[in-house]
């Protein structure tokens, strides 16, 4: 009888023992995944559970956002100009059990799935659209992946692509490219600029033609200007009105004189002018 109290205390012992390795704590964003015996138990937690010891096996599954970095990927664009891209892929475990039911490793199978779908959506790409259009890329990629990774219970948030290096001599081509474009714009205002002058000087010489008035306070304005430097020349302007009526005159008195030296017969005369005239 005086065995009996010591193998109670030593029961006591191992099932507390026991009791005590069975409990887990699992975290709010973690969840565990049992299996007894081998069959599946389904997700457990977040808190206390219970896992027996060689008759249970928890597997933990955090369902927080994981950043995957995909590494430079040699990628030869539609218009055949390689390039090295890398990518950034942000994604989260959406169900526990397909994570561990459907894939070995969710990670490195999200990992290769994103190398191998990179390499496709650039391939299709050419070179200026992988420059200027990363946002449509960056779409293409999240559904590509997204597509292959949804029965493992995996949600691709977001895939950016973060760095594209071309070769050295694609680059200096580039910027002759691009400075050529900045000279065919700087030509191209400074046409429009000479243009919409022009414009302006016609429409001004319109009004100033149409009032007299305003011609002569541009002549005197003008001279006003010339006389604003200390200058040895002298410049006195005539007004097209005022030589005009002359001019004319010179004109027609020439015509006259041309038309009284051609005889009707056709025969050249010279008519010999005196002095005096």
């Amino acid at each position: 009888m005086s065995g009996w109290p010591a193998v109670v205390i030593v029961l006591a012992v191992v099932v507390s023992a026991v009791a005590v390795a069975s409990l887990r704590i699992v975290k709010e964003y973690e969840r565990g995944v049992a299996f007894r015996l081998g069959r599946l138990r389904g997700p457990l937690g977040p808190g206390i559970v219970v896992v027996l010891p060689g008759i249970d096996k928890m597997v933990r599954v955090d369902l927080r956002t994981v950043t995957l970095t995909i590494p430079p990927q040699e990628v030869i664009t539609r218009d055949n100009v390689t390039a090295r891209v890398n990518a950034v892929v942000l994604f989260r475990v959406t169900d526990p059990v397909k994570s561990v039911m459907a894939v070995e490793n969710f990670a490195v199978a999200t990992s290769q799935i994103a190398q191998t779908t990179l390499r496709s959506v650039v391939g299709r790409a050419d070179l200026d659209t992988l420059l200027a259009h990363r946002a449509d890329l960056n779409e293409d990629l999240a559904a590509s992946i997204a597509r292959q990774t949804e029965p493992w219970g995996i949600r691709v948030e977001v895939v950016e692509i973060k760095d594209v290096e071309i070769p050295e001599m694609m680059q200096r081509a580039m910027a002759r490219e691009a400075e050529a474009e900045r000279e065919r714009r700087a030509k191209v205002i400074s046409a429009r600029g000479e243009l919409q002058a022009s414009a302006e000087l016609r429409d001004a010489a319109v009004t100033l033609s149409e009032s007299p008035a305003s011609l002569q306070l541009r002549y005197l304005q003008t001279l006003l200007e010339l006389g604003a430097d200390q200058n040895s020349t002298v410049v006195f302007p005539l007004p097209i009105d005022i030589i005009g009526p002359f001019v004319e005159g010179v004109r027609r008195i020439r015509a006259e004189g041309l038309q009284q030296d051609a005889p009707g017969d056709g025969v050249p005369h010279i008519r010999r002018v005196r002095s005096d005239e």
